[in-house]
């Protein structure tokens, strides 16, 4: 566990016997340092900005061969910035397919399953859509359960960029210690500074500290330095109390944390090249393209593309019996070339991201379910992989509601079993999946009918209507059959 003495110099090594080792805090300052430049966090700040729209094409410089050979920056070139976002289709499009529909829940036991349907509400799937995106853009997303003022079980979002994770097991799954790393505007009179706070996840609770310009780590004042993870109060007396595992839950896009930004991102730069070279081409008229002057009367070539670009007139003259002349030295642009390399390109992306093409041909006027199958497959197998880690990570989640509500006097639901279930947001035939279900009256049981059916979101919700409507159905029928003798019950 960590171990933080302020009495101390952070610099200061401290030693044991002969063993010199470094305090925890200079290994804190070391973590943070190798995390702010390692390639992993930059790729999840790309993922972010590629999926906000700000792409490296928008720093695009014309350059052309210099006096030396060498490339140098010109600014009298079109230099038209395009962004096809690509990326943010795909990241928007398989986070709804797998989060679009609302999360339901299964239970043997129905109290259970409606004492955790109270937490995971609208807000809640507002709040794992957002961090079904920290998945995609970064890797991996990250929900902290906590209590907020008023005393109720809350979840927040931290942005994957700003967590640095310690895991004890090479896969991952079972977290040591988190380390906070975020900026907050803060005053020094009139003058606004950005303060780098630092928070330190433990098992013993949170410790805080603000990050100076030199990388150093000091106390923050500001705050408590250190604290339990909940409170409880009991007249005047305040207990602090801590949960037996760290409360920051992972959520993965992937085993490997793999960002989707790695896989798609040179091909967005490609489409966006593409594009703006093609308008670029597009612009260069003989006004600023390469010109072939014969006999030209001046010899300031800068006097004479400005002249020509504010008058569009050339002086030329005959010289030795030779005639003047002004030609364009033109390149033929193809526009089918540039059309057929972008649908290349875009097709690739889809490839690459394992989305659907919405207009793929396949969804002509005679689609059926085996042709939407086909070209769900790819997004399909990628969302299988990330339900598997969502799983998991609702099983964490799940455990700390557990705990919350054994402690406020719901009920005790250890050892019962929930089921969570993501209901994918696929295109489908229902036609074909109405009367399929139909035919399977009689060998399926009526839950698993409803619960395949495509109008449903809460099977349970919907079998508790089928029942009360064949209730009230019966009661109709004994009210109104005079041979039936209508029998109250017996309380």
């Amino acid at each position: 566990m960590f171990e933080f003495n302020f009495t101390e110099n952070f610099n200061d090594i401290i030693m044991r016997g002969a063993i010199s080792r470094l305090t925890d805090a200079e290994f804190i300052e070391k973590e943070i340092a190798r995390f702010l430049q390692s390639k992993r966090r930059m790729e999840m700040i790309s993922g972010d900005r590629y999926y906000r729209g700000d792409h490296d094409i928008l720093r695009r410089e014309r350059q052309v061969i210099g006096a030396d050979g060498k490339l140098q920056k010109v600014d009298n070139l079109p230099n038209n910035r395009v962004v096809d976002n690509q990326y943010r289709k795909m990241v928007t499009q398989k986070v709804n397919y797998l989060l679009g529909q609302p999360i339901t829940v299964q239970s043997d036991n129905k109290n259970y399953a409606d004492a955790i349907s109270e937490y995971l509400n609208k807000r809640f799937m507002r709040l794992i859509k957002n961090i079904g995106h920290d998945s995609l853009n970064g890797g991996i997303g990250w929900v902290f359960v906590h209590y907020d003022e008023d005393g109720q079980l809350s979840f927040k979002r931290i942005k994957p960029h700003e967590i640095i994770a310690g895991w004890k097991d090479d896969d991952h799954t079972i977290l040591d210690y988190a380390i906070r790393l975020y900026e907050v505007i803060t005053f020094e009179g009139k003058n606004e500074k950005v303060a780098q706070k630092v928070e330190v996840y433990e098992e013993n609770g949170i410790h805080r500290f603000i990050l100076d310009d030199d990388g150093r780590l000091k106390p923050d004042y500001d705050t408590i330095q250190q604290e339990a993870y909940f409170t409880l109060t009991d007249g005047d007396i305040v207990q602090g109390y801590n949960w037996q595992r760290i409360p920051l839950i992972p959520f993965k896009f992937n085993n490997d944390e793999i960002p989707l930004i790695r896989n798609i991102k040179s091909l967005q730069d490609g489409l966006n090249l593409i594009l703006s070279n093609f308008e670029n081409s597009m612009e260069e008229d003989a006004r600023n393209t390469i010109l072939v002057l014969v006999n030209y009367d001046g010899e300031n070539l800068a006097e004479f593309r400005h002249n020509l670009a504010e008058f569009g007139v050339v002086p030329i003259k005959t010289v030795d019996g030779a005639a003047g002349d002004l030609r364009t030295l033109q390149i033929e642009v193809n526009a089918e070339n540039y059309k057929t390399i972008i649908e290349i390109f875009k097709k690739a992306i889809i490839e690459n991201a394992m989305g659907y093409d919405a207009k793929d041909d396949r969804l002509g006027a005679n689609a059926n379910q085996l042709n939407i199958k086909s070209m769900y497959s790819d997004i399909d197998l990628d969302a299988n992989e990330m339900e598997t880690e969502y799983q998991a990570s609702f099983e964490e989640l799940i455990y700390f509601i557990d705990i919350h509500l054994s402690n406020i006097g719901a009920g005790d639901f250890e050892g019962e079993q929930l089921d969570v279930i993501f209901n994918r947001d696929m295109m489908i035939s229902e036609s074909e999946i109405i009367n399929n279900l139909k035919n399977s009256v009689g060998i399926l049981s009526d839950e698993t009918i409803v619960t395949q059916h495509p109008w449903v979101d809460n099977p349970q919700l919907e079998m508790e209507r089928k029942k009360n409507e064949a209730d009230q159905s019966l009661l109709k029928y004994e009210f109104s059959n005079p041979l039936v003798t209508y029998q109250p019950a017996a309380y």
